[in-house]
């Protein structure tokens, strides 16, 4: 009997469900195999940054914490990490284009879970959380401030907590060291103001200024997410408790994990206890963005980057960005996945805001995978509208708090 409705859930699953809404609950042993890896309790634990050996540090973290939120650390005076990746919006925001001191070209990226992934942005061209926080700084339309002035703002506010985890800061004079000072294609002035500086001295600042990024990253690495209606769902069902299981998924939304985890093979992608395979795919809507075709050589050329002169990593490690895939041409328009939890709550979608709602965007990859140069991965099976709001209802069993130090 089981195998029968299992299989007029295949072939009918709108039909199956109206005359059998139990049978929505029944997994098979593969089945709940891939619910198990989608399950938060499989999430490993953090995974160590060799890159920085003050990710863990909790003087660091606290201190981290206080740059995350600190506006002084902009031009304007009224920036923050926190302006574009709120609290109360799962360290994202609502916005297609983030808003700092202007308008960026991409929305903001939520934090929730990337301590577990090599690349950061939209395009990877970050391959550490402490790289990732000193970008923004120096961006004309996002903290507008130089790496000059941040060591002079970290001198003046944080001098005692920067030397209880990273030891003496150097003297950073003001005349010797002018605020707009950065190497800077987009602003002579500043660039002409670095290159005033002696090499040594630049290093010096250099450092000082890795050493913010280490510790924004090591605060980062702990936002974490916490288990949803799905995990408790998969929990139940793994220890075979199907009464306890029914309490958290509907059988409209289980129809739906079902398509997810199936027919509509969202899984290429969406993979993992945090829904992501960290990688990068051209889903169609580049708009002339390169993505990750250009993220490549920014990631290489990084002097923060883990392989460069401000990591504590080893000659060994960096396999990630030693053995990265370098041919440009294979990720031309193609943007880093994102995680889904809590992606009902995170409109609008995509990496420019292009698509306002869930909805949208399914009926986007519904119809993707048949355009010119579109990742494989996107085939989802021609799906039908019932079944696409089926899978609408499951992603917000996904939802859940995100929790921070």
């Amino acid at each position: 009997m089981l195998l029968t409705l299992l299989a007029m859930l295949v072939m009918a699953p709108a039909n199956a469900l109206a005359m059998h809404p139990e049978a929505a609950h029944e997994w098979s042993d593969l089945e709940k195999a891939t619910l198990r890896s989608l399950w938060l309790g499989s999430l490993q634990p953090l995974p160590p940054d060799p890159s920085n050996k003050y990710a863990d540090n909790e003087r660091a973290i606290k201190l981290g914490k206080e740059l995350f939120f600190d506006s002084r650390l902009s031009g304007n005076k009224k920036v923050s990490c926190a302006t574009c990746h709120r609290t109360d919006m799962f360290f994202t925001d609502n916005l297609p284009l983030a808003h700092g001191m202007g308008i960026t070209g991409r929305r903001s990226m939520p934090l929730a879970g990337t301590g577990h992934s090599p690349w950061l942005f939209w395009d990877g061209r970050k391959d550490s959380l402490w790289s990732q926080a000193l970008g923004p700084l120096e961006s004309p339309v996002e903290h507008g401030i130089s790496r000059t002035m941040s060591v002079h703002i970290l001198r003046d506010y944080y001098s005692e907590k920067y030397e209880a985890v990273f030891g003496r800061m150097p003297a950073f004079p003001d005349e010797e060291f002018p605020d707009i000072a950065r190497p800077a294609d987009d602003y002579p002035a500043a660039q002409a103001a670095w290159e005033q500086i002696p090499p040594d001295k630049q290093d010096m600042i250099n450092k000082v200024y890795s050493d913010m990024g280490k510790a924004i990253g090591a605060y980062v690495r702990r936002i974490q997410h916490t288990e949803s209606s799905f995990d408790r769902y998969v929990a139940a069902i793994l220890k075979g408790d199907k009464a306890a299981a029914v309490k958290h998924l509907n059988p409209e939304q289980a129809m739906g994990l079902r398509l997810f985890i199936g027919k509509a093979a969202c899984t290429n992608c969406h993979n993992g206890p945090l829904l992501t395979n960290n990688s990068f795919h051209n889903v169609g809507l580049s708009d002339g963005d390169d993505g990750r075709a250009e993220g490549i050589s920014k990631v290489r050329a990084d002097r923060f980057n883990c392989t460069g002169p401000y990591s504590d990593a080893g000659k060994k490690d960096c396999s990630e960005l030693r053995f990265m895939d370098t041919d440009a041409s294979r990720y031309k328009g193609a943007f880093k996945t994102p995680s889904l939890r809590n992606a009902s709550q995170r409109p609008p979608y995509m990496h420019a805001g292009q698509l306002a709602t869930i909805k949208e965007v399914l009926e986007h990859y519904n119809k993707a995978a048949r355009k010119k140069g579109v990742s494989k991965e996107l085939a989802h099976g021609e799906l039908s509208g019932e079944e696409m709001h089926q899978i609408e209802e499951f992603l917000k069993t996904l939802d859940g708090k995100v929790i921070a130090p």
